[in-house]
C-alpha cells in the first residue's frame, strides 16, 4: 500500500517526527511518499514545483496519513486532506481513505468534549467521511494494516 504522509515540515523537529513516522510505516511494509524527501534544497523551491510534485504524490497514493498536531492543522496538510478526500469520493478503488493522527495534548484534552474533538470541523469532517481519526501512531498503523488486509 502506497501512503502519502501529510504534515507540517517547516522545522527540523517537524521533519524529524515525520521521518520517524515514515520509518515506522516502512518497517510495517508500507511504501511512503514523504514530501520533504522529494527535494534536495527546500529553501529555493517554487510554489509551482511543490504543487506539481505533491499532487503527483497524492495521486500515486492509496491512502493519506495526515499528522494533525499543533494549535491548528497545518494549512498545507488541510489542503492535502481536502484533495485526497475528493480522490476517494470519486470512487476509484485505488484510493482507500484518510488516517488522521492526533497526538497533541490540546486535541487529546478536547476529545469527546467539543464538536470535532477540537479540530477544524471541515478538516475533521473530511477525515471522518473518508477514513478515521486515530489518537496514536500505533492506532494509525493498526488501521492501515486492517485496510491492507481487507483489501479496502
Amino acid at each position: 500500500m502506497q501512503l502519502y504522509l501529510a504534515g507540517p515540515l517547516f522545522s527540523e523537529a517537524e521533519r524529524v517526527w515525520l521521518d520517524g513516522l515514515a520509518g515506522r510505516l516502512r518497517a510495517d511494509g508500507f511504501d511512503c511518499f514523504v514530501p520533504h524527501e522529494q527535494f534536495e534544497e527546500m529553501t529555493t523551491l517554487t510554489a509551482d514545483e511543490v504543487y506539481r510534485v505533491d499532487v503527483e504524490g497524492l495521486r500515486s497514493a492509496n491512502a493519506l496519513v495526515a499528522w494533525l498536531d499543533g494549535a491548528a492543522v497545518d494549512d498545507g496538510t488541510a489542503c492535502e486532506i481536502g484533495m485526497f478526500a475528493q480522490l476517494v469520493a470519486g470512487g476509484d478503488p485505488r484510493y482507500v481513505g484518510i488516517v488522521g493522527i492526533a497526538t497533541d495534548l490540546r486535541l487529546q484534552r478536547r476529545r469527546d468534549v467539543v464538536a470535532g474533538d477540537g479540530l477544524n470541523l471541515f478538516v475533521g469532517g473530511a477525515v471522518s467521511a473518508y477514513g478515521r481519526l486515530c489518537w496514536s501512531v500505533d492506532e494509525a498503523i493498526d488501521t492501515l494494516g486492517a485496510w491492507r488486509t481487507s483489501g479496502r
